[in-house]
């Protein structure tokens, strides 16, 4: 499989090139070296240090939110790129903040974290979504009625039209969790959905190294952007649309 292009590539003339029907073998670029980055998931390290931080964190987004600070920049992309009903998943979602643009619009949402609490709030405020405790690095998601500890019994996988992973989310990733959390994404892509993943430079995730573990993950970038209104490709913060290979 070719390298990935760092820099934005045409669209078709459907407005994004079209992926192939079949998912590609993650295991197929396993000879690259693994992204240098934290030994402890970012987010595990901070709570183990603050106890409160998650507490807070969610305060902070619901005073942002009080206030009229547009937070829904993302949200807005990801209904301008999904079909009207679409399957979107939220994969990293917090507080569950982008729902309130994206359920509104007739969206089947379901959103991951892996911090109860922010999950929790996510629940309470948008109850109408399906909010999810799960680590992107492990994530498994089933029809209602599966049981991720009884595979033999489980569900049929869900699989979404768009992903979106905002807010730094991949940056936060130790380096053993990011190329099986983009394998896991790329898993529950259907056949001609994307995924839209953000994040700033300097938090320890070199966009190269992105670039790699997205290609090991059977992902196929098509367009790079600086900014969640798609500014042009820049150094200093990717929005990346990916597809599967």
């Amino acid at each position: 499989m070719p390298s990935l292009p760092l820099q934005p590539t045409p669209p078709s003339d459907s407005g994004a090139g079209a992926p192939s029907s079949g998912p590609a073998d993650p295991t197929a670029a396993s000879d690259r070296t693994p992204s240098i980055g934290p030994d402890e998931n970012l987010w595990h390290a901070a709570v183990r240090r603050d106890p409160g931080h998650a507490r807070r964190y969610a305060e902070r987004w619901r005073r942002i939110a009080a206030e009229g600070t547009d937070i829904l920049g993302e949200a807005r992309l990801i209904d301008a790129m999904a079909p009207r009903r679409a399957r979107i998943l939220d994969a990293g979602c917090g507080t569950g903040r982008l729902a309130a643009h994206l359920l509104p619009a007739g969206h089947a949402l379901v959103g991951v974290d892996l911090d109860p609490e922010l999950i929790a709030v996510a629940r309470e405020d948008h109850p109408q979504a399906r909010w999810e405790v799960q680590n992107l690095a492990e994530l498994d998601l089933r029809e209602a009625g599966g049981d991720r500890a009884t595979p033999s019994d489980a569900g049929e996988r869900l699989v979404f039209d768009l992903e979106v992973s905002a807010g730094n989310v991949l940056a936060f990733l130790s380096a053993a969790e990011r190329r099986p959390a983009l394998e896991r994404l790329a898993a529950h892509l259907a056949p001609e959905g994307r995924l839209v993943a953000g994040f700033g430079a300097g938090r320890g995730y070199a966009f190269e190294d992105f670039a790699a573990d997205a290609e090991a993950a059977g992902l196929v970038l098509q367009q790079r952007f600086s900014s969640w209104d798609l500014r042009p490709a820049s150094d200093d913060f990717l929005v990346a649309i990916l597809a599967r290979a």
